[in-house]
């Protein structure tokens, strides 16, 4: 029982820090772009898809969970070091598997259609979709996997050290 409320504990804080950094990023984009909160959510759905934005937080949740586990736990950290590291490093397969993704059906948008002058703009805006995919999910994931390894693994050698701050 003990241990099933650590784990739990250690969801919840990890659950925190992901819905936290989720704020600020939120209000960070709300202060640039001058829109409503819900336009921007509207906006991140329609351009990622709910499959990369739920894949994607359920990746960085288990590397914040992780490193949440490397604090609570000292004799395990190696094992949760590896846990994170996998998470960040499924955010960047994550990344650029979307960008194949968007690229190929960019590809596969012109070779359905017939190119023609009358059909040139509605193929550019299905392309521009499509590689708008392809481009923001490397932007978002590439970062977004650098962040989460700096953190774990500067965390875990602090704690080898025996830095307490």
């Amino acid at each position: 029982m003990k241990q099933a409320l650590h784990m739990a504990d250690s969801g919840s804080r990890a659950l925190s820090y992901l819905l936290g950094a989720l704020c600020i990023g939120l209000a960070a984009a709300v202060y640039a772009t001058s829109q409503a909160p819900g336009a921007i959510a509207q906006w991140t759905l329609e351009v990622f898809g709910v499959s990369f934005v739920a894949l994607f937080s359920l990746l960085v949740f288990v590397s914040l969970f992780s490193w949440v586990r490397m604090g609570q736990v000292p004799q395990n950290r190696d094992f949760w070091l590896e846990v994170g590291l996998h998470g960040a490093n499924g955010v960047s397969t994550l990344a650029l598997t979307f960008t194949l993704l968007g690229i190929s059906l960019g590809i596969g948008t012109l070779a359905e259609q017939e190119l023609t002058p009358q059909t040139v703009q509605s193929i550019i805006q299905e392309l521009t979709k499509h590689f708008s995919l392809a481009f923001l999910t490397t932007v978002v994931g590439l970062p977004s996997a650098a962040v989460l390894r700096a953190v774990l693994s500067i965390t875990h050698q602090r704690q080898l050290t025996g830095d307490p701050s």
